[in-house]
């Protein structure tokens, strides 16, 4: 009974051991709305990610206070009055990879991730299509997707309807060092 216990905890180890994990601080994720009156970007150089290749589970978070926009006002009705980022500080993503990535062999892998992205304390379900691209050791990531102000319950006054749309664009580009951590 011991050696099956100790041989069923060394293949536990083995595999963990094995487990790829791969994790970055290098993430940007920016928006953009574009909107009659005025287009409206901002831009975040602060999101962290991990990812395991065999399991195929990507994370991703960032803290809503470090999007800077090129306005400073845009940046405090941003925080104050639509995010509001005191209340809810960050954003998360947890999901899946679809698709097949070999981070041993340069290339370029499409894909599609599905998960649940929680932003302003709502969480709601994606699937989004991106590729990763494998060169030289190091694994870029990068998808475009569009999110529904509505849907995580971001309201925007009638009033400035023209100056924000109802959906944005989020662009996604991560680089992962090769080594696994």
């Amino acid at each position: 009974m011991d050696r099956i216990l100790i041989t069923v905890l060394l293949l536990e180890i083995s595999w963990m051991v094995q487990a790829q994990v791969y994790k970055s601080q290098d993430v940007m994720l920016s928006f953009f709305s574009k909107a009659p009156i005025e287009d409206i970007k901002a831009e975040s150089k602060k999101g962290v990610s991990a990812i395991n290749f065999e399991t195929k589970s990507i994370y991703f978070k960032v803290e809503i206070r470090s999007f800077e926009f090129p306005k400073r006002l845009m940046q405090e009705h941003f925080n104050e009055n639509y995010l509001e980022s005191s209340k809810y500080p960050s954003a998360e993503f947890k999901g899946s990879i679809k698709g097949i990535v070999d981070p041993s062999m340069d290339g370029v892998y499409p894909v599609a991730v599905q998960g649940d992205l929680n932003i302003h304390g709502v969480t709601k379900n994606y699937k989004v299509n991106g590729d990763f691209k494998v060169e030289q050791g190091i694994i870029t990531g990068k998808s475009t997707f569009q999110v529904k102000l509505a849907d995580h319950h971001i309201k925007i006054p009638s009033i400035l309807n023209n100056n924000i749309a109802e959906i944005v664009d989020i662009t996604v580009v991560v680089n992962y060092n090769a080594t696994a951590q």
